[in-house]
């Protein structure tokens, strides 16, 4: 009636493994209920990441370069542009200094006139503004990802 056990069945080690498996299955579940522009933009984001993703690669640096990370956001941007037809026209680079019909912004009185702030930018997110806070997202999980992978004991 008293079975003994072993004892690495009575103490069983817990697996650190399991964590990150359960990070990464929670990070995937988020991404997977990203709005429909999002989803649309993630894969742009995702292989400008891969395609930085190499050994002593700049993304991987104590303090990424600003200016890096910036161009990084702008071939996404240009990618973004040119695939998807969705943010063809939405007038972003070109038209910001005249409206429709020659008048100057801020002149109209339209309600796309109190939109835009004060310094005649959008208040609304922007589409550059969106990939650059999706590509430091994801850099920020690759960086943590990579700095987990590469811990020296000694």
């Amino acid at each position: 009636m008293d079975v003994k056990m072993p004892y690495y069945m009575a103490y069983p080690m817990p697996f650190s493994y399991d964590d990150e498996r359960t990070e990464r299955m929670d990070f995937e579940y988020m991404k997977s209920m990203y709005p429909d522009t999002a989803k649309r933009i993630l894969p742009y984001v995702e292989e400008e990441c891969d395609r930085m993703e190499y050994e002593n690669s700049m993304v991987y640096d104590q303090c990424p370069d600003k200016l890096q990370l910036k161009l990084m956001s702008r071939r996404v941007y240009d990618n973004v542009r040119k695939h998807e037809r969705m943010f063809c026209g939405d007038g972003e680079d070109e038209g910001l200094d005249e409206m429709p019909g020659g008048q100057e912004n801020g002149v109209s009185g339209t309600v796309q006139d109190h939109e835009r702030g004060r310094d005649g930018r959008n208040n609304a997110l922007s589409l550059r503004d969106f990939i650059e806070v999706m590509l430091y997202q994801e850099l920020y999980k690759r960086r943590s990802d990579h700095r987990r992978r590469c811990r020296r004991f000694y």
